[in-house]
Formats: C-alpha cells, sequence, structure tokens
C-alpha cells in the first residue's frame, strides 16, 4: 500500500494540537482562582472536567471509529472542541467553564482514539515507531510552547492600542479587559475550526484494523475486567497521569503561593519546562531502554521523581523553582514503559485492553481535584503530598511486574517487542 506523507504530516499537526488544546490547565489555574474567586478544590474540579472526559468517552469513541471511521469522527471532535471554547470565551463563568472543558475534553479523547491505527496505515507498519516517537515529540513540544502564548497574550493585551498588532488589537476587541487569559480560547476556537476545514479538505485512506487492534466486543471486556492483571495496570495508568498532571497543574499555584513568584511569567515558565523536559527525556529514555530492562528504568525514574518532588516541595524558592519542571525529565519514560509492560503482560485482546488502558487517564482529573480538596482544607503543599502516593505506586510497578516479552536491549538473545 502506498504511504500516504500528506496524512502524516497532517496527523502529526493534530497531535501538536491536542497538546496545545490539552496542557494549558496548569498555567491558568492561579487566574481561575482570582478570577472566580474560588478555592485550590473548585480550581482542581475544573482539571477535572476535562480529564474525566477520557475515562467518558475513550472505550465509546473506539466503537464510533469502528462504525463511521477516523475521519468524520475526528472533524466532530474538532468542531466540538469550537464549540466549547467559544462558548466559554463568550460566557467566562466557572460553570461555562466546567462544561466548556468536558466539551473539550471528550474532543480531544475522541482524537487520541482516532489518530494511532490512522498513523499506522499511512506511514506504513514497518515505519509506526519511528512516527509514534516523532508525534511524541511534537506533542511535547506544543505542551511546552502554549505557556509561552499564555504569558504573552495576558502581559500584553492590556497594553495600549498603539503597541498592538493586529492579532491583539482583534482579541482586545473581543475579550474583556480584565480577563486577558480567555483570549486564549478564542485562539483554541479558530486553531478548531481551522483543523475542521483542513480535515474535510483531506483525502483519508480505509483503514483495515487487525482483530487485536480492533476496540474489541462486550465479551472481551468481560473478560479482561474480570483478571486481577488488568486492575493493577489500570491503575498503574491512573496512578501515572495523576502524576503528571497533578504536578504540572499546581506548580504555577504553589510558586505563587509559597514563594511568591509572578504565575503569569515565572509560574508559566516553570510548566513549559516541565513539559519540555518531558519531551527531552523521551531521548533518554530510548537510550536507557536500549541498556536495561525496562522494569529497572522505571524503578530509577520514578525515584529520582520522588526526589525531585521533595526538593521541590520542601527546598528553598531557587530549589523549587527548578526541581518541580526536572521531575517532568524522569516522568518522561513512565508512560511508554507502563503501555508496554501492560500490553506485554497479556497475550489477547490488546485493542479492548488498550481502551481499558486509556480510561485510566481520567486519573489525571481525580488526582488533580483531590489535591485541591486537600488543599483548601491543610494547604497546597501537604495536597502535593498525594503525589508521593501516586509515584509510589508507579516505582511499585517496576518490581511486581512480569511481562511475557521483555524489552530488547542491546546483547541481549531477547529478540521481542522492545519496551518502547
Amino acid at each position: 500500500m502506498a504511504r500516504n506523507r500528506f496524512l502524516v504530516g497532517l496527523i502529526f499537526l493534530v497531535f501538536f494540537v491536542i497538546s496545545l488544546l490539552s496542557n494549558i490547565l496548569g498555567p491558568i489555574v492561579p487566574d481561575i482562582i482570582g478570577t472566580f474567586s474560588v478555592g485550590l478544590g473548585s480550581a482542581g474540579f475544573l482539571v477535572f472536567a476535562f480529564f474525566i472526559a477520557y475515562g467518558v468517552m475513550s472505550i465509546p469513541a473506539g466503537f464510533l471509529v469502528e462504525r463511521y471511521s477516523e475521519k468524520p469522527v475526528m472533524i466532530c471532535a474538532f468542531l466540538g472542541a469550537a464549540l466549547g471554547s467559544v462558548v466559554f470565551a463568550l460566557h467566562p463563568t466557572y460553570k461555562i467553564a466546567f462544561v466548556s472543558l468536558f466539551v473539550i475534553g471528550i474532543g480531544m479523547a475522541m482524537l487520541q482514539v482516532a489518530i494511532n491505527p490512522l498513523l499506522r496505515v499511512a506511514g506504513g507498519e514497518e515505519n509506526f515507531a519511528l512516527n509514534e516517537t516523532i508525534a511524541q515529540l511534537l506533542f511535547g513540544s506544543a505542551s511546552f510552547l502554549s505557556p509561552w502564548i499564555y504569558s504573552y497574550l495576558v502581559l500584553n493585551l492590556p497594553v495600549g492600542a498603539e503597541r498592538a498588532n493586529p492579532l491583539l488589537r482583534v482579541l482586545r476587541q473581543i475579550t474583556p479587559a480584565h480577563l486577558p487569559w480567555v483570549s486564549l480560547y478564542w485562539i483554541f476556537a479558530a486553531v478548531a475550526v481551522a483543523m475542521v476545514i483542513v480535515l474535510s479538505l483531506s483525502r483519508f485512506p480505509a483503514v483495515q484494523h487487525t482483530a487485536e487492534e480492533r476496540p474489541g466486543t462486550l465479551a472481551m471486556y468481560k473478560s479482561l475486567i474480570r483478571r486481577r492483571l488488568v486492575w493493577l495496570y489500570f491503575l498503574a495508568i491512573f496512578a501515572y497521569v495523576g502524576c503528571e498532571q497533578g504536578t504540572a497543574n499546581w506548580i504555577s499555584q504553589f510558586l505563587s503561593h509559597y514563594h511568591g513568584y509572578d504565575p503569569h511569567t515565572t509560574g508559566a515558565r516553570a510548566v513549559s519546562w516541565f513539559w519540555g523536559l518531558m519531551t527531552s527525556g523521551c531521548f533518554a529514555g530510548a537510550f536507557l531502554l536500549r541498556l536495561f530492562d525496562s522494569r529497572r528504568v522505571l524503578i530509577g525514574a520514578a525515584s529520582g521523581a520522588l526526589l525531585l518532588l521533595s526538593l521541590g516541595l520542601f527546598g528553598s524558592a531557587s530549589i523549587a523553582v527548578i526541581a518541580l519542571p526536572l521531575v517532568g525529565l524522569f516522568a518522561s519514560v513512565m508512560w511508554p514503559i507502563l503501555i508496554s509492560l501492560a500490553l506485554n503482560s497479556v497475550a489477547e485482546y490488546h485493542g479492548a485492553f488498550t481502551g481499558i488502558l486509556t480510561t485510566g487517564i481520567m486519573g489525571g482529573a481525580i488526582v488533580t481535584l483531590v489535591i485541591g480538596d486537600i488543599g483548601d482544607h491543610v494547604g497546597l503543599r501537604t495536597g502535593m503530598a498525594l503525589l508521593y502516593l501516586t509515584f509510589g505506586y508507579v516505582w511499585s510497578v517496576g518490581f511486581w511486574a512480569k511481562p511475557l516479552i521483555n524489552n530488547a536491549t542491546i546483547g541481549s538473545k531477547d529478540k521481542g517487542v522492545a519496551a518502547m
């Protein structure tokens, strides 16, 4: 089958846009608290609205893709994201924010389910691992970029019109003067609409799913959820995404509250570097996984993350502003290792198992919410201490995991599927 380079590039763009829309929540948490006069728990509840959508929609999205194909599902996902963004930009209230973020989250979950099998067909099965790596690098790059866009808008929108470029002049006309951060959602809406147009004009190949890639039948899901191992790995994904989002979403507020750093500048940059280091950590992780068993790499990464978390939570201001973003460097290898260990630990129903694992992304919703709720009662530092439990569970996987296939390392006799 001829490879479609244009479609591969389009899928890479979709990965970039998903990240751009998804990982802006961390920098804007202080603005949410200040604008809506809410506590940490209520701010966490908005993050909950976004990530719980993954738990709600991941498995149904697989069935939608199976029935209608990728292109209509992706177009509907971006239409939903555009609608959610516009509604909040027009009516920036707390209640509307909750509904808006849930709708945007639904769209992002649908996209995540649709694009991976499409990338396999468009780029070729033999290039799938390489293309997935490139896609994750673009995903991380967008996460690094979005906080800088946020800083630019909130710092420059309030400036006089004579110093504004055309984009700022337009945004100033449609954004409340006292809520410059809301302008982000006009940007998101415009990007989502642009993606709808591009997708509508693009030709998609027919995707032939293998038996293992299909979303699965109810009988498959029933078989899987009876297995203790499936639940253990579901909890591992739940814990990991809780680690990732529980750190990223509270860095800016923590640095502002305990150390007085400006969330519009230093706080936003700290979040940006968290995601940037997660991206660069993929290279180091790929190298380490060629040398060591993935379980050992996971234990080392979780240990490093726990050490840096401790320095960030209990160190001085100058230490915290460096240590907390560095957690992202050690977290970077956790997702691919956990996914590979999980899938390499069962002999069948990988498509259905992937759907179950993907619902674990809701951990980002629940852990962030619980941290905020604890923070309201006994302080954000104590709330973020919950991350010791989630990182600790990820650390434990390295000891109890017993995959059927180990990752191939240099000099190993095992030629099985690599862990990355």
